[in-house]
């Protein structure tokens, strides 16, 4: 049986999941690249690697500003550390934050996010895995672990590093001969196809990459009462922060202001403390520039007089946790002079709350398609119930005795998948967001094979939501609601926009959570029960006239007639590909003609399906669009699900319009695909198995077994 690509790779990617694939103990080799095979064929062979996949050569550098030929990447030249100095170290008295120095990209918030690592050792090695340096079985090889999209894939790199005048053009280290974070963004622009594609983002993007935490971000001109509290915990428990502050213009874009401060770049937030100043207390927080030189130069800063205040053995004890580009300010300077703080949580623990409790997690894949799944957000009623949904069932309040309202706390963290990757075709991130709606319906709440229809959401308001769609790559909120079932639709703002995405669902207490989406299943008539006295003397009279014993051309010449003349149909009659579906289904004797019964079958299937088509040709255009396709497939007896709804529309759809000749295709071939299964599926258990006998033509693998039932068994019919 042919399966869909995309649905063999779903299958086996699952298991290899449950298998523990894709965990930081067993990360995904990027690319297929073993770094240890790779490594001891190097060191076997006497050659240093030159990586295969990720070139030293213009295209690596980027796509526009670093494109090919431009100013900035003339007369560059990649240079390994040995090249540069002669004594490489790969990482030289520890990893500190003064190794990740700013180079001529603008990567500022990833190199933050990395500052921020440096804090936790063990996060840090997580990264970069431990026995890598330029001395001992040195070829030319690293490699690091990243978090992508619901698991942690191991990147490998040579150290070929793209220098101009003997200096390395990205980040360094203030040690000439430091080389670990030089690599590390190395390979991470591997990862996102170029450097240049790491220019401009979000510290949180950083953070959960190095993690796999989750994220979330305060506006500080609204921040909370406890913000000094929630960073004191966040701090306590290695979380990640970084602040910025916001830009009104491109040009305010890393304009520095007269106290020093960069607008629009990225700080990462490294320690807080307080102190005995003028007889009241001072809470001070310690904030980092990944530049490495320029600093705040107001209240507190390395030489304000302030210090004179304090303690000597104080000063000095703070002074000496200082980093260079590291300063500290008062906490309310921080907030009127930062716009926002991003806490990257590893393990989602809630930052407001003083216990720390575990949170129940779980995250699913999905994907967006123009036609099948795309349907943006709720100003596009037509199309919003199409994106994927997601019941989550709250079981069990919060235990805080502090509150009289019966909330359960939940954390919904929405991602889009691999945009990085598309900026060089002129592509970058969607405008994203979710909207939650509460089951209340009886019909609906406890049901899980159902994927709620257009009705449902013109009847229903969300009871939550985003707090905004916004073309980042993760819009995260956290939330509180009443015990009960809801659904969750993620979406981007605009229909049609196509992208693979993560949904990350995180539950302070006991919760259930799954796809909603239909069965597959189909409604088929008994055919046996037609015979040839149910035919009428005018449909005998036709059949014996249009087609008597003449070959099925002929016969679909006289069916191609009869749709034609309905005038309010685009459609040119059944094409050959139409007409030999047809034949195939009907044909039971295998003489590649149809008799008069088969004709009738035929003809009733073909009259049925007509008036369905007329019906969901919601605006008599003569042609119907994907989603109407959607709900005429299901009214000819066909649930599909999700992604069988995707194969119908790739297959069938030209320009997301569905005419009459494709229209029917689709449903003969359905048809024929759920007739075979059956007759296969000796055990009605939802599994077919086959010898090459039972194989029909055209087909291409010879046995499938225990897969479920038609998502593998659909490309039989429409792959």
């Amino acid at each position: 049986v042919s399966m869909s690509g995309g649905i063999s790779a779903s299958i086996a990617t699952s298991r290899l999941r449950a298998e523990g694939m894709g965990s930081n103990d067993h990360a995904v080799p990027f690319l297929n690249q073993d770094y240890e095979a790779l490594r001891q064929q190097c060191l076997e062979t006497g050659c240093l690697f030159q990586d295969p996949s990720f070139l030293a050569e213009p295209p690596s550098l980027g796509f526009k500003e670093l494109a090919p030929y431009s100013a900035k990447t003339r007369d560059v030249e990649w240079m390994r550390p040995t090249e540069l100095t002669d004594d490489p170290q790969f990482i030289l008295g520890g990893a500190t934050r003064t190794d990740i120095c700013q180079g001529a990209l603008g990567d500022c918030w990833l190199l933050a996010a990395i500052a921020s690592l440096t804090l936790n050792e063990r996060l840090l090695h997580r990264v970069v895995p431990h026995g890598q340096s330029f001395q001992e079985d040195y070829a030319g090889i690293f490699h690091f672990q990243f978090w992508q999209f619901g698991e942690w894939v191991d990147v490998v790199i040579d150290d070929r590093l793209p220098t101009k005048n003997g200096e390395l053009m990205f980040v360094h280290s203030a040690e000439g001969n430091e080389f670990w974070s030089a690599l590390l963004e190395k390979a991470y622009s591997k990862l996102n196809g170029s450097y240049e594609a790491l220019s401009g983002g979000s510290t949180t993007e950083g953070f959960e990459d190095f993690t796999g935490g989750v994220s979330e971000m305060y506006d500080l001109r609204k921040a909370p009462r406890d913000l000094y509290r929630i960073i004191s915990k966040a701090l306590d428990r290695g979380s990640l922060l970084g602040c910025s502050i916001d830009i009104t213009s491109a040009f305010d874009m890393e304009s520095v202001t007269f106290k020093k401060l960069v607008k629009g770049h990225a700080y990462s937030v490294t320690g807080l403390k307080q102190v005995d100043y003028q007889g009241q207390v001072e809470r001070l927080i310690r904030v980092r520039n990944p530049w490495g030189q320029v600093e705040w130069t107001g209240a507190w800063s390395d030489n304000s007089p302030e210090w004179d205040e304090l303690d000597p053995t104080e000063r000095e004890d703070l002074h000496l946790q200082m980093e260079d580009g590291e300063f500290w300010m008062s906490f309310q300077e921080f907030l009127r002079q930062f716009s926002r703080l991003e806490i990257c949580n590893l393990t989602a623990d809630a930052l407001s709350e003083d216990g720390l409790s575990h949170w129940n997690t779980i995250k699913f894949h999905g994907m967006w398609r123009r036609g099948s799944t795309a349907g943006g957000c709720r100003n596009h009623p037509n199309t919003f119930w199409i994106n994927p949904q997601y019941k989550i069932t709250l079981l069990e309040e919060d235990d805080d005795p502090e509150d009289d309202e019966v909330a359960c706390s939940f954390l919904v963290a929405l991602m889009q998948k691999d945009r990085r990757r598309y900026r060089g075709q002129g592509q970058d991130m969607h405008t994203i967001g979710f909207a939650i709606y509460e089951v209340r319906d009886k019909q609906y709440r406890g049901c899980q094979n159902v994927h709620l229809k257009k009705d449902f959401f013109l009847t229903h308001s969300s009871c939550a939501r985003s707090e905004t769609f916004i073309n980042l790559r993760e819009v995260s909120n956290r939330l509180s609601l009443p015990p009960g079932e809801y659904l969750i639709v993620p979406s981007t703002f605009e229909s049609g926009q196509e992208a693979d995405f993560v949904l990350r669902v995180f539950t302070e207490k006991q919760s259930e959570t799954e796809e909603l989406d239909d069965i597959i299943s189909a409604d088929l008539e008994d055919e046996d029960l037609i015979s040839e006295d149910d035919v009428d003397d005018a449909f005998k009279s036709m059949f014996a006239q249009l087609a008597g014993e003449v070959d099925s051309d002929h016969q679909f010449e006289c069916l191609a007639g009869c749709v034609l003349s309905d005038k309010d149909l685009k459609t040119d009659g059944f094409s050959m590909e139409s007409c030999r579906t047809m034949v195939n289904l009907m044909d039971k004797d295998g003489s590649a003609r149809l008799g008069l019964i088969e004709f009738q079958i035929l003809w009733n299937k073909i009259r049925k399906w007509l008036v369905i088509y007329r019906e969901y040709d919601m605006d008599k255009s003569g042609s119907m669009s994907s989603y109407e396709m959607r709900l005429a497939v299901e009214s000819a007896g066909f649930k599909l699900n999700n992604r069988l709804n995707q194969v119908l529309v790739a297959r069938y759809a030209e320009n997301e319009a569905i005419d009459f000749d494709n229209f029917i295709c689709c449903l003969v071939k359905l048809e024929a695909m759920f007739r075979s299964f059956q007759q296969l599926d000796k055990e009605g258990e939802g599994v077919a198995e086959m010898n090459i006998t039972e194989v029909g033509p055209g087909n291409h693998s010879l046995h499938f077994n225990k897969l479920p039932c038609l998502s593998a068994a659909c490309g039989l019919c429409v792959v």
